[in-house]
């Protein structure tokens, strides 16, 4: 029987009846496969790093300075101990300047990994047990190279000067993140306050490390957790790098569901093309019951014929995955820490799944018809299988696209979300592709004998038609959302930020320092001085009354926040850039009595509603107020934004620092580097450089995702030649037929030509509004902007259609006309 299966398979690839479902599985299983090799090669670096990203057992972060306490516990329990200090700063070396991500640390730092120094760059690297010694700082490359430094220079920071020692080339805990932009400088913990660059208002991480016993640590770990405070966590093995592993993660669910996308489309190709093989095959099955085959003997048959294409192309698929997913690795090297190690074998039994999960499903269900075919087919051609229902015999294949989309998705919730948007949108393409059909038989009735007769063809098969229509759009749908839509997406996107956005913050502003900083300001001809604005560090501790922690939460983004301290400013106006949702701006009543506005996102997130009374804690100080306004902020707009706003009255009283935005004037380079030495402690964050690397970033990412994107691009043709192939034995018997009744070619042609034209409109039509649809919604739902409507789509849509299926009645018809009208008829279906 086997043997059997492979000549009837190598026999059916000859003569192309396989082809379609064969790119299909490979397409489907290459998609899946390159990203499971990705996100595999991922985990293993993330895992076999684990053990030194911490740069200690258990590392303990916090806003603030650590109390005694720890300190003593630690070393009473008899583990090692280092500490660090970590902010954001600006460095300057002669009339250069830099935003530095500054740490300061205690000798015996790291605990865990080692650091590796070099003495200049492009120099070979060594470990060192050592941290920078008294007055000297390490740079990393990017630093030295960007403040054209050497070691012996002299480097400031604050009010200290300090002496770059060497090239820093390795930090086993350093944070590898999307938003990680700024290069490393390295001092000793002991220098720290010579900078003074720690005032009240700034945003520092200490960190406590502590290395030894597995037993001592546990019992250490329990003994801390039980006196954590707000702003206080201890970090494991476990969660380590999370800024890593949320990015990679949110990347390769992205990467995932693209590939979802190559998979359904493949399984309508999949479903067309074991349409077109069933009705083709018919005939010979039937034979074979003439000739004493029973049923269990052509299932057996056609089933290890399958089984065997189904393992050929999966194969094939896992190889292509293989190749993709190393470009993809490529394109993203940028972004992942380390180097990466050679995946596993598990993703090639991920796409193998994939690709006999597909068969089954949308293929054996077709496939088992054929095994009931009678033998009295052979001298009656018009009896065929058994007639089932087209949604029962599917039934099992949209059962086994939702388990592949929860497989992928990893989540129920997001898994029928997109499994619910395709079956509406095939509903609703099915529905709008029939009542057109149908409208057309009605008023369609005009015109030449050929346009008539062309039109009456698709009227007289509505339901064959609505699915060839459906499968069109479908593939259309996929090349416009990765084509127009794409790239309108991105151009708005790239296009929002306004061109005298300011491209300067400064941070850690001293209120003494506000005159003086206007003054600097209209010395250095920048036409519009920044306004300051106050902030001070407060903790949202109760709501109306009731205390609030990450316990009452159970979305991680709130359970975050709720912990972390905010910058909470007052004003008596309404920004520009903000929009009141609910309730009202300060009265002059509430600027009296106080009163507190909120962010939209972040009320929605606390459940927080107008007329709530919030408290919060500040430098040991609490104040409380109620809310009065909900608003919506345009984060794009690149100048300062809160989340909290309060009346003067409520804040005037705590200490604040300011923040301040400016659009630095162009052709004054050195503007930044007088800026932080009249004002050493304030920090200057150059926007313009950390947008470039944000869209390097962003670049990379959409590279890799175009890659995938082109799995999906190439299965939407695939369902466009498989539409068009489905019928094109019936087309051909027609023609055979017009021909024998008199038609000449050109009447034969025009009258394919009116149906493929109209068939190709309706189609064309139907994509233009699924692609307009989902752009609406990745743009309003996800993206948060505005969506301009592309005119430009409802031309390319129909003018695709119509070039596609006009193409295929040209080949179709010059195929069936190049053969005698009596071999045709003969051969009948």
């Amino acid at each position: 029987m086997l043997r059997l299966a492979l000549r009837m398979l190598l026999r059916d690839w000859r003569a192309g009846e396989l082809r379609v479902l064969a790119l299909a599985l490979v397409l489907a299983s290459g998609s899946v496969t390159s990203v499971a090799f990705f996100a595999d090669r991922v985990r293993q670096a993330l895992t076999r790093e684990a053990h030194q990203v911490l740069g200690a057992d258990m590392l303990m972060t916090a806003d603030h300075a650590w109390s005694p306490e720890f300190r003593d516990e630690i070393a009473k329990r008899g583990l090692a101990r280092a500490e660090s200090v970590n902010f954001v700063s600006m460095a300057r070396a002669g009339d250069e300047a830099l935003l530095a991500a500054l740490k300061a640390v205690t000798p015996g730092y790291p605990l865990r990994g080692k650091l590796r120094i070099a003495p200049g760059l492009n120099a070979e690297g060594a470990d060192t047990d050592s941290v920078p010694p008294q007055g000297a700082a390490w740079l990393d490359e990017r630093m030295m190279a960007a403040l054209k430094l050497s070691p012996g220079d002299a480097l400031e920071l604050g009010n200290a000067r300090f002496r770059v020692d060497a090239v820093l080339t390795q930090e086993p805990d350093r944070g590898a993140s999307f938003m990680n932009f700024a290069p490393r400088v390295m001092i000793r913990l002991d220098d720290l306050p010579a900078t003074g660059l720690v005032q009240p208002g700034s945003r520092i991480n200490y960190q406590l490390l502590a290395a030894g016993e597995r037993e001592s640590l546990q019992q250490f770990e329990q003994w801390a957790r039980a006196r954590l405070g707000r702003g206080e966590r201890i970090d494991s093995l476990e969660n380590a790098r999370p800024e890593v592993r949320a990015g990679l993660d949110r990347a390769q669910s992205f990467l995932g569901l693209t590939a979802m996308l190559a998979v359904i489309l493949s399984a309508v190709a999949i479903a067309l093309g074991t349409r077109r093989y069933t009705e083709r095959h018919l005939d010979g099955y039937a034979v074979m019951r003439c000739m004493g085959a029973t049923q269990s003997q052509l299932f057996a048959l056609f089933a290890w014929e399958f089984l065997l294409l189904a393992l050929g192309a999966s194969l094939a698929g896992c190889i292509l995955g293989f190749a993709v997913q190393n470009l993809v690795a490529w394109w993203l090297a940028a972004l992942i820490p380390g180097t990466l190690p050679p995946p596993g074998a598990t993703p090639v039994f991920q796409g193998a799944a994939t690709g006999f999960v597909l068969l089954l499903g949308f293929a054996l269900p077709p496939l088992l018809q054929l095994k009931e075919v009678p033998a009295l087919r052979v001298i009656r051609r018009d009896v065929g299988p058994p007639s089932q229902g087209a949604l029962a015999v599917y039934a099992l294949g949209f059962a086994s696209v939702f388990a592949l989309l929860l497989w992928q998705a990893g989540e129920l919730k997001l898994a029928s979300t997109v499994f619910g948007g395709f079956a509406a949108a095939f509903a609703v393409f099915a529905a709008i592709g029939y009542g057109a059909l149908i409208a057309i038989g009605r008023f369609g009735r005009t015109g030449s004998v050929s346009w008539r007769y062309g039109l009456a063809n698709l009227v007289r098969r509505p339901r064959a038609n609505t699915v060839q229509i459906v499968a069109i759009a479908v593939g259309l749908t996929a090349i416009l959302l990765l084509t127009v839509i794409r790239a309108d997406l991105i151009d708005v996107w790239r296009g929002r930020l306004p061109a005298d956005a300011p491209d300067r913050f400064l941070v850690n502003i001293q209120p003494e320092q506000r005159q003086p900083l206007a003054e600097f300001f209209e010395r250095n001809g920048v036409k519009q001085p920044p306004q300051a604005f106050p902030m001070v560090r407060a903790r949202l501790v109760t709501v109306n009354g009731k205390p609030v922690g990450a316990e009452d939460f159970s979305d991680e983004r709130a359970k975050r926040q709720i912990e972390r301290e905010f910058n909470v400013t007052y004003m008596s106006a309404l920004p520009p850039d903000n929009k009141i949702t609910a309730g009202a701006w300060f009265s002059p009543d509430d600027l009296k009595r106080e009163a507190i506005s909120i962010e939209y996102w972040i009320a929605e997130r606390f459940g927080v509603r107008v007329g709530d009374k919030l408290e919060f804690l500040a430098a040991g100080r609490s104040f409380s107020a109620g809310v009065t306004s909900v608003r919506k902020l345009e984060w794009d707009s690149m100048r300062p934004n809160f989340f909290f706003i309060t009346t003067p009255a409520l804040l005037e009283g705590f200490p604040a620092s300011y923040i301040a935005a400016f659009h630095a004037p162009r052709g004054d380079p050195l503007l930044t580097v007088r800026l932080s030495q009249a004002f050493p402690n304030v920090t200057v964050i150059d926007v313009t450089a950390i947008l470039a690397q944000a869209q390097r970033v962003m670049d990379q990412l959409i590279g890799a995702v175009q890659l995938v994107f082109a799995f999906a691009l190439a299965a939407g043709v695939l369902v466009l030649y498989a539409a068009l192939l489905a019928t094109q034995d019936e087309r051909t018997h027609e023609a055979a037929v017009m021909r024998a009744l008199g038609a000449s070619r050109a009447q034969v042609l025009a009258a394919q030509r009116a149906e493929f034209a109209v068939l190709g409109a309706i189609a064309g039509l139907l994509a233009a509004l699924g692609a307009t649809a989902i752009g609406w919604t990745l743009a309003t739902r996800v993206f948060q902007f505005e969506f301009f409507w592309n005119g430009w789509i409802w031309l390319a849509g129909p003018a695709l259609g119509l070039v596609c299926v006009v193409l295929n009645a040209w080949a179709g018809a010059r195929a069936a006309l190049s053969r005698p009208p009596m071999a045709a008829l003969r051969e009948g279906i």
